[in-house]
């Protein structure tokens, strides 16, 4: 049914590989998702992948501005200077012929120039160094970014109200419930593990959605965006990578 998961979805995350590769505090989440044909963006897929599809035959492009925080490498100690910065990062839904359901980054803004070589380099992850606020009102949330490098100027303003708890649907759980990501180092394709809680979800009334980053990522929306998703976060750790 297009309204169900598919058989055999890992609601919660499998056991991590150890050793742990990183382990960091995700908060202030906004999920923003629209539909994408499928067929219209397989050619961005690295080798190995392919767009993962929904019951409804579908695939979706994910905005989800946050605050990263507590970065560490393995177990030992949050380091100092990544304690606290803004990301947004914009995404498209993989598996592969392991049947493991991921995300394939198109772009991830940070406020920290340091992350962007470093994470380029080791994990082959799109980083990309821009201008990052938060502005927090009551249960009003605002985030504004702006590119430094590449691209310099472009810019994605989303702005919310918190709102009620809510319990998501079976397509929220799908696209939220991903355990690792794709993506492509050195001409390879690589599946980078994560685990975390479920996220605690609530409603997300969108008071002001002005991006131009899904655009330039190459992907075209196709249909009208779904309900908007906060959560107020979860701890996470990720494996070491592993080639496909």
């Amino acid at each position: 049914m297009p309204g169900s998961l598919p058989d055999g979805f890992p609601v919660t995350a499998p056991q991590l590989p150890r050793p742990v590769f990183t382990q960091q505090h995700w908060s202030d989440l906004t999920f923003v998702h629209w539909p994408v044909d499928p067929h219209a963006i397989e050619h961005l897929f690295p080798g190995g992948t392919r767009p993962d599809v929904f019951g409804d035959g579908l695939t979706y492009v994910g905005l989800v501005p946050f605050v990263m925080s507590e970065l560490a490498l393995g177990v030992r100690r949050p380091i100092p200077y990544f304690g606290h910065f803004l990301e947004t990062n914009v995404r498209l839904y993989s598996t592969d012929d392991e049947g493991r359901h991921g995300v394939l980054f198109r772009s991830l803004e940070t406020a920290r120039l340091a992350v962007v070589p470093v994470t380029r380099t080791v994990l082959g992850t799109p980083y990309t160094w821009a201008s990052m606020r938060l502005f927090r009102d009551g249960q009003r949330i605002t985030y504004d970014n702006v590119r430094r490098l590449p691209q310099r100027g472009l810019r994605s303003r989303v702005a919310i109200e918190v709102g009620a708890r809510v319990d998501p649907t079976p397509l929220e759980v799908w696209l939220t419930a991903r355990w690792g990501a794709h993506t492509r180092k050195v001409g390879r394709t690589w599946w980078v593990p994560n685990q975390h809680a479920p996220f605690p979800f609530h409603e997300a009334n969108v008071l002001e959605l002005n991006d131009q980053l899904v655009a330039a990522s190459g992907v075209t929306p196709m249909g009208e965006r779904l309900r908007a998703l906060y959560s107020p976060g979860v701890q996470t750790s990720f494996g070491r990578p592993t080639r496909l």
